[in-house]
């Protein structure tokens, strides 16, 4: 049964992954970020989700910003050593390793996002899709999910409501696009992960997307 979930926000950044200093976003959401979305929802081991459409129903605004980031992380190999040895320090002085950049974003964004999930290979005898769809139609009725759902940045909350099938259509924009080249998602068989791309046109402002065994996903 495909799934509807009607999504918008103030701000969003689905950054590019070529822009390595400053960021700027794709043009619409990205299937990483929209799938993040549902498993804000219901996430469980025992099912994966693929996004089908994205509806864009906000025309394409964009807006510049600056804002503070911090410009280091703490390395995986320095986390090890201190819990080998059992002391140490880890941390971060914000005010050194504070970086001002500029970010070109989407502002006023909305979206009517279409997505199915299946059953993986860590499902059980008793777990079925029926269970999966009850829990997930009772939790976004609600609007409960285990974390807020965001667009691209955690500080740019998402809000969501579940369309239901009975819910008329939603007007899209008439713009017809190539968007280029789109982060799809990680390939998690790999180590490290590897992203994958598929490129992506929206046409009249909707943007179909391929399963994620299609050979249009390269990686």
């Amino acid at each position: 049964m495909g799934l509807c979930l009607e999504v918008s926000g103030e701000f969003a950044c689905f950054t590019r992954p070529e822009m390595r200093v400053e960021r700027v976003s794709y043009d619409v959401v990205t299937p990483s970020a929209a799938r993040n979305i549902f498993q804000a929802i219901l996430w469980k081991p025992s099912i994966e989700w693929q996004i089908d459409r994205i509806e864009v129903l906000n025309p394409i605004r964009w807006m510049n910003i600056r804002r503070n980031e911090v410009g280091a992380v703490i390395s995986g190999n320095q986390v090890r050593r201190v819990m080998e040895k059992g002391r140490g320090r880890l941390q971060l002085f914000v005010e050194k390793d504070r970086q001002q950049r500029s970010s070109l974003i989407l502002r006023d964004v909305c979206y009517r996002i279409y997505s199915h999930f299946n059953l993986t290979a860590k499902a059980s005898s008793d777990e079925t899709p029926e269970k999966f769809l009850a829990m997930f139609l009772r939790r976004a009725r609600k609007g409960q999910c285990f974390r807020q759902p965001y667009l691209g940045c955690k500080e740019f909350f998402a809000d969501f409501r579940l369309i239901e099938p009975d819910q008329p259509d939603a007007e899209t924009i008439v713009e017809t696009k190539d968007l280029g080249w789109m982060f799809y998602d990680y390939d998690y068989s790999e180590e490290p992960p590897s992203p994958r791309f598929f490129r992506a046109e929206m046409n009249n402002g909707v943007l179909h997307i391929p399963p994620s065994d299609s050979s249009e996903i390269r990686g």
